[in-house]
Formats: C-alpha cells, structure tokens, sequence
C-alpha cells in the first residue's frame, strides 16, 4: 500500500519495550533505526507526494529500507 508506514513499532509491535530498551542502551542500534526511520519516511513521502523518480530509484530505495530493517531485526533477536 502506498504511504504505509514501515516504523519498527509498527512492523514488530510485540517487541516494543526491547526496541526501546536497545534504542536507549546500543549507539549502534539508535543510529542504524534513525536511518532506518529516515529513509522510510523518504519513500513515504515519494509515494504519498506522487513525486516522479525512476521505478529503480524507488525500488533501491525500498531495498535499503529492507535490508536495515533485517539488520535492526537481527539484533532484537539477539
């Protein structure tokens, strides 16, 4: 769906206070999320905004969001 959010809370919300207490206890985990958090709310506003861009720059763009949201995920689990 167009504009969906994609924020970890969102996408895990069962394991919310460990995605705080990470966010608040690894510098790592904060600044990866931040980005993570940033870049979804890019391609949020490309798709709510209609803004034109090659289907590959949105696509790429899609890829990064996923490929930290596995890294944040990796790290949850651990």
């Amino acid at each position: 769906m167009l504009g969906e959010s994609h924020d970890l809370l969102h996408e895990f919300p069962d394991l919310e206070q460990k995605i705080a207490a990470l966010r608040a206890d690894d510098p790592e985990f904060a600044r990866l999320m931040d980005e993570y958090d940033s870049l979804d709310a890019r391609v949020r506003r490309i798709e709510e905004l209609g803004t034109p861009v090659a289907d590959e720059t949105i696509e790429e763009l899609k890829k990064q969001r996923l490929h930290l949201k596995d890294a944040l995920y990796d790290m949850i689990r651990a």
